[in-house]
C-alpha cells in the first residue's frame, strides 16, 4: 500500500444532509418534490448526472440543466459554510497516513468549487498531494475514471492504491480501478447489503487501523 485515496462527501465531510437540503430546495424551484429515499439513490453521483437523470424522469419548463445543477451547487456551497462539519476520525486518519509516508489523493464526484468550499471550512487541503473531481472526467462514480487519474497523479499503481469510500456507486469505482476499498456506511442511510463489495467495512474513520489496511493487500 502506497497511496490512501479519500472519497469526501460522506467520508470527510457530513455532507449528504447538506446534499439532500440542496436539491430538495433546488428540485423544488422546478415543482419536483423530491423525498429522502430520492436523494439517498443518488449519493455518489455527479450533479450534473442527477439533475439529467430527474429530467428525463419528470422533464420540467423554464430552467436549464446546467442553470439547475448551478443553483444546487450555490445551495449546497452555503449550507456547507454555514454548517459543515468533519465527520469522526478524519483529521485523526489524515495524521496517520501522512506519518506513514503514504501518499494522500481526493477523488470525488463533487465539483471542483465545492471541494475547494469543503477543503478550506474543514482546513484540511493540506494533507492531500492530489485532489481530482469527476467533474474533469467523461463519466462519474460508478466509472473508475476518478480513482485512475488519482492514481496516476500520484504516481502510484492503482493496485497499490487503498480507497475509503462511503456510497455504493464509490465502492463499484474503486473496484473496478482495481484499488482495495474500504466502506464507511453512512450512519443515516438504511445498511447497503450490496457494500460487501468492499474489502472491508468500518463503522466510521475512528475505527480506520493502518495495519488492518495493509493486510488487504495480502490477500
Amino acid at each position: 500500500m502506497k497511496a490512501v485515496i479519500f472519497d469526501m462527501d460522506g467520508v470527510l465531510i457530513d455532507s449528504e444532509p447538506l446534499w439532500k437540503i440542496a436539491e430538495v430546495k433546488g428540485f423544488g424551484k422546478v415543482g419536483l418534490d423530491l423525498t429522502q429515499t430520492d436523494c439517498e439513490e443518488t449519493v455518489g453521483l455527479r450533479i450534473d448526472e442527477v439533475v439529467k437523470m430527474w429530467y428525463k424522469k419528470a422533464k420540467w419548463e423554464g430552467p436549464t440543466c446546467e442553470a439547475v445543477t448551478i443553483d444546487i451547487v450555490h445551495i449546497l456551497m452555503e449550507e456547507i459554510n454555514k454548517n459543515g462539519v468533519a465527520l469522526p476520525g478524519v483529521v485523526e486518519t489524515l495524521d496517520k497516513c501522512k506519518a506513514a509516508g503514504l501518499k494522500i489523493g481526493l477523488a470525488t464526484s463533487s465539483f471542483h468549487a465545492i471541494i475547494e468550499t469543503v477543503l478550506e471550512k474543514l482546513d484540511i487541503g493540506h494533507y492531500f498531494d492530489v485532489v481530482q473531481s469527476a467533474e474533469f472526467e467523461k463519466w462519474g462514480k460508478p466509472h473508475p475514471g476518478v480513482f485512475l487519474t488519482t492514481a496516476e497523479q500520484l504516481n502510484v499503481d492503482p493496485l497499490e492504491c487503498l480507497v475509503i469510500e462511503d456510497s455504493l456507486n464509490g465502492v463499484i469505482a474503486g473496484k473496478a480501478a482495481r484499488m482495495k476499498v474500504i466502506a464507511v456506511p453512512e450512519l443515516s442511510h438504511a445498511p447497503n447489503k450490496k457494500l460487501i463489495l468492499a474489502d472491508q467495512i468500518i463503522d466510521s474513520l475512528t475505527d480506520f487501523n493502518l495495519e488492518d489496511a495493509r493486510k488487504l493487500f495480502d490477500a
